[in-house]
């Protein structure tokens, strides 16, 4: 079960061809750990004549008005979507907002990019896919790690087949915090691992098992391990924690020929190859002559020429915006890895079972 990019006839790229030089205006809605981030790298940028800033906190809007003052701030989400000049919109609300949010802005003509996970439900997801083609509107997921320099290396790397045939990958998110109020750990970090093994393999897993435990709120689980089974033999691990004494951003990937780690923490050398391998001796006359070979060779540190992913992200929805190109990170990226953790939440809740991957079609209404 491959990833293939979409590629129908996009009728948002219809007389929007020629790339106009800025938006009339974009907004961000919710401005509490993420979104203040998107007012900035939209101000640097200067990708549109007006930024709006939306949240019911009026604190946060102040703090914005006095770090942007030319930024427009309003409590009322239906400005925002009456506003004829709004060509985008933003959403980093709470997770369970999401789905809701992202409907009501599509349905009010605008592009959306919602911060991850698209939705709480692969039904949910399709829906918004679907809504954004009929809209003829650009509907894009905040898979920020999809835009990483050292992240897209480890997509080419496994590409090119330097490291052989995949084996297994294995990635760890830990961290003291920041424990949410409204999803598991599984849907607040586990979704950047998946994300980014989806994008690196370029393919579906097609059974998905996850353990976990609730140690501080009853029903959300701040510890949890997950098992991705793809085709032909290859497995992923993800393991994510709210409740580690160590920040660990690390992914393993292990190969027939090499095996590399991607080390996010690190600040330097975020990526190196080992030239390391088993071998097995293709022929032999009896038992005591079957052995393992080990190999031990080099260690190759790619140089990597890094920008904010998250500045990267913006400049890409923009583009999108003012030619009707289809996202990297589009709506049915989103609904994948939204499948996934559906699937995740249904094994945790049946103690591990091992539960397959089903991604629902999407229909025009």
């Amino acid at each position: 079960m491959e990833i293939i990019a979409e590629t129908f006839n996009n009728p948002a790229a219809n007389g929007r061809t020629a790339e106009r030089a800025r938006l009339g205006a974009i907004a961000v809605v919710g401005l509490g750990y993420w979104g203040p981030n998107w007012v900035r790298n939209l101000h640097q940028i200067g990708c549109a004549e007006r930024v709006v800033a939306c949240d019911l906190d009026a604190e946060r809007r102040d703090r914005i008005a006095h770090l942007y003052p030319n930024t427009g701030v309003t409590s009322h989400f239906d400005r925002v979507l009456a506003d004829p000049e709004v060509e985008g919109v933003i959403i980093a609300t709470p997770v369970g907002t999401h789905y809701e949010m992202a409907r009501r802005a599509l349905e009010a003509d605008k592009s959306v990019l919602v911060e991850k996970p698209l939705a709480t439900s692969p039904a949910e997801a399709a829906e918004l896919v679907a809504l954004a083609r009929e809209r003829e509107r650009v509907l894009m997921v905040g898979h920020t790690f999809e835009y990483s320099a050292p992240v897209l290396k480890l997509r080419d790397i496994i590409a090119s087949g330097e490291l052989g045939e995949i084996f297994y990958a294995s990635s760890t998110r830990a961290n003291l915090g920041l424990l949410q109020h409204d999803v598991n750990v599984a849907w607040d970090l586990a979704v950047h691992d998946i994300s980014i093994i989806l994008m690196a393999l370029g393919q579906m897993p097609e059974r998905v098992s996850c353990h976990g435990e609730s140690h501080y709120r009853r029903g959300i689980e701040d510890v949890a391990l997950l098992t991705l089974h793809f085709p032909r033999g290859v497995i992923a691990f993800i393991h994510v924690s709210w409740l580690d004494p160590n920040k660990i951003r690390r992914t393993t990937v292990v190969g027939s020929r090499k095996m590399l780690v991607y080390d996010d923490t690190a600040p330097q050398e975020k990526i190196r190859i080992y030239d390391k391998r088993v071998d097995v001796q293709r022929y032999y006359d009896t038992f005591g002559d079957f052995q393992y070979s080990y190999r031990y060779g080099d260690i190759q540190i790619p140089r990597i020429e890094e920008t904010e992913p998250l500045r990267l992200e913006c400049e890409h929805f923009v583009d999108c915006i003012k030619t009707g190109a289809i996202p990297r990170t589009d709506g049915l990226s989103g609904l994948r890895v939204v499948s996934v953790l559906h699937a995740a939440s249904a094994s945790l809740r049946e103690g591990g079972r091992l539960t397959q991957v089903e991604v629902p079609r999407v229909s025009l209404r």
